[in-house]
């Protein structure tokens, strides 16, 4: 026994001892934990402060973003991803963007020609170049959305090096119009120098090339009577470089104000840079071209792409061109003819895909940029489904190419909206638009175009359902004439007169008179037959009256 209670006070003790020590464990961990805890609530407390601090330091920050200068802009990737060539120069380089470009070097030799050309006749007027572009290098980096790496002498060295290239080509494309090249210019040179001269990553501001170009300056090129001021006659010749980038070819004949329209002169000196002067000068006249009141909305469905040049012919639309109207300048009319699109003339090749994609990236990057070349792209786009478009406006003088086949050109208007999304509100060509839809949703112009595209879709279903109607139509003729005739004949036999006066009449009559005598006599012998005659006397005489007999003996000798 005392061994026993000796073994549970020895184990009651030792069960004490390791609850006990489990217990002041768990209030340690406790303790623990509520100590860590009370180390986090305090850093994130801290925490918090911080972040708050933080955030407002943030609000009180300027957001980065771009200047109201800016008008050069590097090309977002959406557009680059479709045709990147259209957007990098080929032969030239000009502003930050491209400069130093190893495949672009050639070009530079050319440019140094230039500047020695400008100023070392006169290197009095290089110090006041020099000291002009320190002036305005900083407006002009501000017109670049990225920032140029380019330190201070470079940067003046490339806007004064480019600057007398742009000008002095410029004053030779007019005194020269490079029918007599001089060495330093090749003819295969001038089609990619227009192109490179347009794009929207490969400008200098206006500004400068105004700078120079008064700095420089030589015997004007207006006439005497037309004298107009410097910056006017830089933009003029400007223009009449670029011009046949989208009229295909230049007019030596044509004078120099020629390109000086009043919507130039009223905005001078008021445009960014070549692309933003040529955007400006083919620019309709809002004020023209709509086929509805101005106070009056369209009654087509609000709507971007126009129905096909095939389906509006098809539904009874005639189609014209116009050399004296603006590129852009589109109207929709209703005439004594009936419905009238009027197109100005538009020439389709690579160059011109290169213009209208710079174009149209600068209206989409440019802020409170007239979307008009976007609406005229997109209108192409709407009338262009497939090569027989392309067929169509080429036969009504509307559209020339160079690309070789018409499917090459509906693929590369297909292609010049790709990956730009349009704009209902800013279409100047929402009326002509609407109201060319609404027509051709009337039940009229339907009808119309179901017959046609049925019967009419080609030339060979078209001379088939041609012979079909003249083979009705003279089937109807014979018809009539030999009813006609059949009535006339009738007439004829059953004529009173003309009866008597056949001379069949009198042998008709003569047969008659016999028969009926014939028949008088035998109804007389079968009067007198009585019983008392023997059989065979009376089937004698019954057999000669048999008249369903002797009757048809007698039609059969009438006719």
């Amino acid at each position: 026994m005392a061994m026993g209670k000796g073994n549970f006070s020895s184990s009651w003790f030792l069960l004490h001892k390791i609850t006990m020590t489990k217990f002041h464990g768990l209030a340690a961990g406790r303790g623990t934990r509520a100590a860590a805890l009370h180390v986090i609530k305090a850093r994130s407390f801290s925490g918090s402060s911080n972040t708050k601090a933080l955030l407002k330091q943030e609000l009180q920050s300027e957001i980065p973003g771009e200047s109201s200068s800016v008008c050069i802009y590097k090309v977002p990737n959406t557009f680059r991803q479709v045709k990147s060539k259209a957007y990098q120069p080929s032969i030239v380089s000009i502003g930050p963007y491209h400069h130093g470009l190893p495949s672009l070097q050639e070009m530079e030799k050319l440019k140094r020609v230039y500047f020695h050309r400008v100023f070392k006749p006169k290197p009095e007027e290089l110090d006041q170049a020099t000291e002009a572009m320190q002036k305005l290098e900083e407006a002009a980096r501000s017109c670049y959305s990225e920032e140029s790496k380019l330190c201070s002498e470079e940067f003046v060295k490339m806007m004064l090096i480019d600057g007398c290239f742009i000008v002095e080509l410029l004053r030779d494309s007019m005194q020269q119009d490079f029918v007599h090249t001089p060495s330093t210019i090749k003819r295969w040179m001038l089609p990619t120098l227009r192109q490179d001269l347009i794009k929207l990553e490969n400008q200098l501001p206006l500004f400068v090339l105004r700078e120079l170009f008064q700095l420089t300056a030589r015997s004007s090129c207006f006439s005497s009577e037309h004298e107009q001021p410097a910056s006017l006659e830089l933009e003029a010749l400007a223009l009449r470089f670029i011009n046949p980038l989208l009229q295909g070819h230049l007019d030596p004949n044509k004078p120099l104000e020629h390109f000086t329209p009043k919507q130039l002169q009223a905005d001078e000196g008021k445009h960014k840079h070549f692309l933003h002067l040529f955007h400006h000068s083919i620019r309709p006249d809002h004020e023209k071209g709509f086929s509805t009141l101005p106070w009056q909305e369209p009654r087509g469905k609000q709507t971007q792409l126009i129905r096909s040049i095939q389906e509006l012919k098809e539904a009874g639309v005639k189609l014209k061109t116009d050399m004296n109207r603006q590129p852009l300048d589109i109207s929709f009319r209703s005439t004594l003819r009936g419905k009238v699109l009027t197109i100005p003339q538009i020439h389709i090749n690579d160059h011109r895909g290169t213009l209208f994609r710079n174009l149209l990236a600068f209206e989409k990057c440019h802020q409170n940029c007239h979307q008009d070349v976007t609406s005229y792209l997109f209108f192409l786009d709407g009338l262009i489904n497939s090569s027989k478009d392309v067929g169509l406006l080429h036969y009504h003088g509307v559209l020339q190419h160079s690309l070789g086949s018409n499917r090459s050109v509906a693929k590369l208007v297909n292609n010049l909206c790709k990956e730009v999304g349009p704009d209902a509100s800013q279409t100047y060509l929402y009326r002509v638009i609407g109201d060319a839809n609404f027509y051709y949703d009337s039940k009229l112009a339907k009808v119309r175009a179901a017959l046609v595209h049925h019967y009419l879709s080609s030339w060979v279903v078209g001379i088939s359902t041609l012979g079909g109607i003249l083979a009705l139509y003279l089937t109807l003729i014979q018809t009539g004439c030999g009813v006609a005739a059949a009535k006339k004949d009738l007439e004829h036999k059953f004529s009173f007169g003309a009866f008597l006066k056949d001379s069949l009449f009198i042998t008709y009559l003569e047969k008659i008179l016999v028969f009926s005598k014939d028949l008088e006599h035998k109804f007389y012998v079968g009067a007198f037959l009585t019983d008392e005659d023997s059989d065979e006397d009376n089937d004698e005489a019954l057999n000669a009256m048999d008249w369903p007999h002797d009757l048809e003996q007698f039609m059969e000798s009438m006719f």
